[in-house]
């Protein structure tokens, strides 16, 4: 039974990872309002293309025109989130009526579903609100978690010992880094909810970095009909950019902090393997968003860095589940002792 609900969770990864992916495509297409009611298209549970659908629609939404290919690339993030949640639902159903003697992380299960019932509203309040930045930034952060729980979840599963122990210290530096890549991942959806990507040129910083100030960077969008394209001044997001990049660079070294220890001093070859996979994927990560910038911005390769920002963070959650249960292990060895 067990391996029945492991193969489901990362069942469950790969579809979340789907789901990411498209939610990312959608944004970057401007296709976010694709569709301008929820959970619907139009009023349809598909993409109109009859006469009478499109003219119902156009009754329905009179200063919309219906632009199938955005449409449908909404309608499909759609229906995969739907699958997802229902994916979810299941697990938490099976772990609710699970038999008495089969125990596993329990909380696990219900916070997922209350994520992705929570994610199901951000989605709709991404259309009714007409992609308001704050909006669209969380819900980006909540893809990413219910992701990153997912995984967690799987590794709850699959392990439950170590032989490794790590110093208390340095599993805290491990979570101070988790941390610090967290807030870049929020600095990137803000970033990408505001439109600030082409607003910020050249390289390793911006060229147009003087027009950097803090009062502009917390300038919160002021009330519009539609938030599409953007509504912050200039050198709002100049500022953005400016500071996704610099955090950009705290994150790398904070990485590096974490996992050099122990890559040193470590005799396991999971966690040795965990803190190497986490420096190769952020390296790469640096690279692809180097070459965003000087490629001006192409559209997959954008895609694939926020691929890339999906994959540093389950690598680091990886590293710190071994790294946790390394320390637990040790001190509850040090408690017998």
């Amino acid at each position: 039974m067990n391996m029945n609900r492991i193969r489901i969770v990362i069942f469950a990864c790969f579809v979340t990872v789907v789901v990411v992916t498209l939610g990312a495509f959608t944004r970057l297409s401007d296709a976010g309002l694709g569709c301008p009611d929820w959970p619907g298209c139009y009023g349809f549970l598909t993409v109109p293309n009859e006469s009478h659908e499109l003219s119902a629609a156009k009754d329905q939404f009179p200063h919309l025109e219906v632009e199938a290919e955005k449409a449908w690339i909404e309608m499909i993030h759609r229906y995969f989130a739907s699958f997802l949640g229902l994916i979810i639902l299941t697990l938490a159903c099976l772990q609710l009526f699970k038999k008495q003697e089969n125990k596993g992380p329990n909380r696990h299960y219900y916070l997922l579903l209350m994520l992705v019932l929570f994610q199901g509203a951000l989605g709709m309040w991404t259309v009714t609100m007409n992609l308001q930045p704050v909006i669209v930034m969380g819900h980006l952060l909540g893809g990413f978690s219910i992701l990153a729980l997912l995984v967690l979840l799987v590794l709850r599963l699959k392990h439950s010992s170590i032989t490794a122990q790590v110093p208390r210290r340095t599993a805290q530096v491990c979570y101070v880094a988790l941390f610090v890549l967290v807030i870049q991942i929020a600095l990137g959806g803000w970033l990408a909810a505001n439109y600030a990507a082409p607003h910020c040129t050249g390289l390793p910083l911006c060229d147009n970095s003087q027009l950097f100030s803090w009062q502009s960077l917390f300038t919160l969008p002021e009330a519009s009909a539609t938030y599409e394209f953007g509504v912050l001044p200039f050198e709002s997001r100049v500022s953005i950019h400016f500071t996704h990049r610099v955090w950009a660079i705290i994150t790398v070294l904070s990485l590096l902090i974490a996992c050099w220890p122990l890559l040193k001093q470590q005799q396991s070859q999971v966690i040795k393997n965990s803190a190497y996979l986490v420096l190769v994927l952020v390296t790469l990560q640096v690279v692809v968003g180097a070459a965003i910038v000087h490629f001006q911005f192409p559209l997959l390769l954008t895609l694939f860095h926020n691929f890339m920002a999906a994959m540093v963070l389950l690598a680091m959650v990886r590293l710190c589940f071994f790294v946790s249960l390394a320390q637990k292990i040790g001190e509850k060895y040090a408690t017998v002792n």
